[in-house]
């Protein structure tokens, strides 16, 4: 904790995510008392949310949202940790929006102090000890919501364990995405009396997504084709190494009037990220537009490779996609989100890096996902998806099946909160 404070106090101006964290974390304390003081009510209960960063506030978001509608003199402050998830917590609603400090015993009293939470919630599996024992000392109860412990999870070790037992057996509910996580989670030091499968709410928060999209939206009906169309979302430079040449193999084998189209979503669209795409399209011989250039120019938009150039936006561009690959899974990031696409109907493609992700079993196991290991596995499912409708439609009506099927996490984390709220340590 020195350490972090002194880093904390010296952190150099830099776009890095380090120095950005580090920075944030100036002032913190300050910051949250002063904005407690001015919208804080005492005589209303506050919930105190935390995710750490947008994966998790995803899972997050709903609950706030149904908990803000179902009781509207219900307070929220919500604390995130990575600066990724920054500009994404003001989705969230919250009176008070901010960065999680250190896990110090004074951070976590001031944090108390200011804010007097009738319950704490973390969402997913980040705990912070001293903060669970500080809140439980003063009698606040504590729970987990949208509970997962991956199969290889560091926090597995004998020495994570060791470290963080005694915060995970103080909390009093705890929500699990499934029966296995819930085992595993078991093993932490969750007690079993405050153990139940509330489901994971990311489900929900993409399934509204996918429902609300306005399909009439400038940004939808500027690329709008009768092209076949591939999104893929949050790639790495790993994942375009087997994606690219796979699509222009597709592009070599399809027919004039069934030529497909890429929409392609870099997971960091920065210039450096960008640039190689572009220039892989011209060399090509491929016609290529960014997203602002498409959504400007009619003709950039019938390009056949669109890059995207901004975050925000694949939730909806996903609503365009005949079939989707998802990245990571050839990154050591790990697969990003394969529900966002399947909630829309589009069968999924990802790479072989898919074991941490629970949601790519399911989608596997019932026929809504392939896995592919190279460019030439890529095309084949490709042509199987872009061309043969009835194979398409198989696979993407098994992948919202599984989507509607894990639905209603959100309403039964509610009433888990519900019921810490009424209930007393």
């Amino acid at each position: 904790m020195l350490a972090a404070r002194v880093a904390a106090r010296l952190a150099p101006a830099s776009e890095s995510k380090l120095a950005r964290s580090l920075a944030a974390r100036r002032g913190l304390l300050e910051r949250v008392a002063a904005a407690s003081r001015a919208v804080r009510s005492p005589a209303q209960p506050l919930v105190w949310l935390h995710a750490p960063s947008v994966g998790e506030g995803l899972q997050a978001r709903p609950v706030a949202h149904r908990l803000r509608a179902l009781h509207p003199e219900v307070q929220l402050a919500y604390t995130f940790f990575s600066p990724s998830a920054e500009r994404f917590a003001q989705s969230i609603g919250a009176d008070i929006t901010d960065y999680l400090p250190f896990d110090g015993r004074h951070e976590a009293n001031a944090m108390l102090d200011a804010l007097q939470p009738s319950l704490l919630v973390f969402v997913k599996l980040d705990v912070w000890p001293t903060l669970v024992e500080r809140a439980v000392a003063r009698g606040i109860p504590v729970a987990l919501l949208s509970a997962t412990l991956a199969p290889r999870s560091g926090r597995s070790g004998t020495l994570a364990r060791l470290l963080l037992r005694d915060a995970y057996s103080a909390l009093q509910g705890v929500g699990a995405i499934d029966q296995t996580n819930a085992d595993r989670l078991l093993a932490l030091g969750v007690r079993p009396d405050v153990l139940e499968v509330t489901g994971d709410t990311r489900f929900d928060q993409v399934w509204a997504r996918a429902q609300g999209v306005d399909r009439q939206q400038p940004l939808l009906q500027a690329l709008a084709s009768s092209r076949p169309t591939l999104v893929a979302g949050s790639t790495w430079p790993a994942d375009e190494s087997v994606l690219l040449p796979a699509y222009a193999r597709v592009l070599q084998a399809s027919g004039r009037e069934a030529r497909p189209r890429l929409i392609i979503a870099p997971h960091e669209p920065t210039a450096t990220h960008l640039a190689p795409i572009l220039d892989w399209a011209r060399s090509s011989g491929l016609s290529v537009a960014t997203l602002a250039e498409a959504e400007s120019d009619a003709v950039a938009a019938h390009s056949d490779v669109i890059v995207v150039d901004r975050v925000g936006v694949l939730g909806d561009l996903y609503a365009l996609a005949k079939a989707a690959f998802v990245g990571g899974g050839f990154h050591a990031a790990g697969l990003h989100s394969v529900i966002e696409p399947a909630a829309f109907g589009a069968p999924v493609l990802f790479g072989p890096g898919h074991d941490m992700s629970r949601e790519a079993g399911l989608l596997l196991a019932a026929g809504g996902a392939r896995v592919i290991r190279d460019a030439g596995e890529t095309a084949t499912a490709l042509e199987s998806w872009l061309f043969e409708s009835a194979a398409r439609v198989v696979a993407g009506a098994a992948a919202v099946a599984v989507v509607q099927r894990e639905l209603g996490a959100t309403e039964r984390s509610v009433r888990l909160v519900e019921r810490l709220l009424r209930e007393p340590l």
